[in-house]
């Protein structure tokens, strides 16, 4: 966390720790974002006790659908800004590329978290990768590209073919292009305006994981269990997690290196560490989100403490407990495809027929418009044993027209 620090814990009901007496109103608790993440804080801090505000400029955001309070306006907007500070007893944010700036103003006179240089590192791939080298967390042959000289030095790295990621507001597959060779390379560059970008050397994939941990500002931490992963067209669709989902080894290995950058940033809050897992059984590291994150949705249904629990946690200062798997648990990530037949005529979903399916558990994010490879929500699958959940997860993707897998 940056700037204004409190030890003390912002007590459910309105009372800080080191407070005589008690409010009458519940303290508040702001988010930077109105996105499906910060829908799900704002209902885990209203279950807790707490009132929420929201600052988004979307009136039809749906965290701030559901919020006490929705400030619209921009994220860099003085005025709402400070109307944030003034009703938030501490504030978070809900996805990586709310501007750090915005963070350290907040942070004067309010408790952040994360906090902006955290943010700022996840904005940009190439302060990322070089946060990740400090920690000695391994990761893919890289080269920074902010330049034409840069560029050719990067053709004689051997780091082709690669991947030519542009090094700020990359997200869901957007801005990186695949290059086989020099020519292919030079002309993605073209292609991506020249913004300064990250080559990353191709390297023989096995699978996909992720790791999810919280910190407090007391440094306590704790994770949730590694999660397997499933990309398609650059969009997370099929989370897994249940017990020999993975090798334990590589879970363990994954779980210190995602540890380990957090504690290298001084991180408070909940943050997401990807990881590719390659062919040789080896991990290197891909990306940080200073956030919850997609392949935590589980959690909601599968754990006794969701990511968001212990996003509200962290943010409140409030113990950290280590979170506990109970069930075995598939997650299908709903887009907005599914919203539109073989014709692509507009269409609702089955919900009727997927929901009669046993340990199934549906979550829609109160979005207004379906769009192809929009996120509209999330299925979780839960149940005793795993070919149980497998079961169920896959026919659910089929009554829905997911992809099986």
């Amino acid at each position: 966390m940056s700037g204004m620090t409190n030890s003390v814990s912002l007590l459910p009901g309105g009372n800080a720790a080191a407070s005589a007496s008690a409010s009458s109103e519940p303290l508040t608790l702001g988010v930077m974002g109105g996105g499906q993440l910060g829908r799900m804080f704002v209902h885990a801090a209203q279950t807790m006790g707490y009132f929420t505000a929201v600052l988004d400029p979307d009136a039809q955001s749906p965290a701030g659908r559901v919020s006490h309070r929705h400030i619209q306006t921009d994220y860099t907007d003085a005025s709402g800004l400070q109307q944030l500070a003034a009703c938030s007893a501490a504030i978070t944010t809900e996805f990586e590329n709310v501007p750090a700036p915005s963070l350290r103003e907040l942070a004067k006179s309010r408790p952040v978290s994360p906090g902006a240089d955290a943010v700022a590192i996840a904005q940009d791939r190439a302060a990322e990768k070089a946060h990740f080298v400090k920690c000695a967390v391994p990761c893919a042959p890289y080269a920074v590209i902010d330049s034409a000289a840069q560029l050719e030095a990067a053709v004689s790295q051997n780091l082709l073919p690669g991947i030519l990621k542009t090094a700020r507001m990359g997200y869901d597959g957007k801005g990186q292009v695949r290059v086989k060779d020099a020519a292919a390379l030079r002309t993605a560059w073209q292609d991506l305006k020249q913004v300064p970008c990250v080559l990353e050397k191709m390297l023989p994939l096995a699978l996909e994981c992720s790791v999810i941990v919280a910190r407090g500002r007391d440094a306590q931490m704790v994770n949730f269990p590694v999660q397997r992963n499933l990309h398609r067209e650059g969009i997370l669709a099929v989370t897994e997690v249940y017990e020999g989902h993975l090798p334990a080894e590589l879970q363990e290995q994954a779980v210190a290196a995602a540890r380990s950058i957090a504690e290298g940033v001084n991180y408070v809050g909940v943050l997401c560490v990807e990881f590719f897992v390659l062919q040789d059984g080896s991990i290197v590291v891909n990306e940080m989100a200073p956030r919850p994150h997609n392949s935590g949705h589980y959690t909601l249904d599968a754990c006794d403490q969701s990511q968001f629990d212990l996003q509200v946690r962290t943010l409140a200062g409030l113990p950290l407990t280590q979170p506990r798997q109970h069930s075995a648990a598939i997650m299908l990530n709903l887009l907005g495809d599914i919203w539109f037949d073989a014709n692509s005529a507009m269409r609702l979903p089955d919900w009727s027929a997927v929901l009669a399916l046993p340990g199934t558990h549906l979550h829609l994010y109160g979005k207004t418009q379906a769009r192809r490879a929009r996120k509209m929500g999330h299925l979780n699958v839960t149940g005793a044993s795993v070919a149980e959940v497998r079961e169920v997860a896959l026919q659910a993707a089929n009554i829905l027209g997911i992809e099986a897998f």
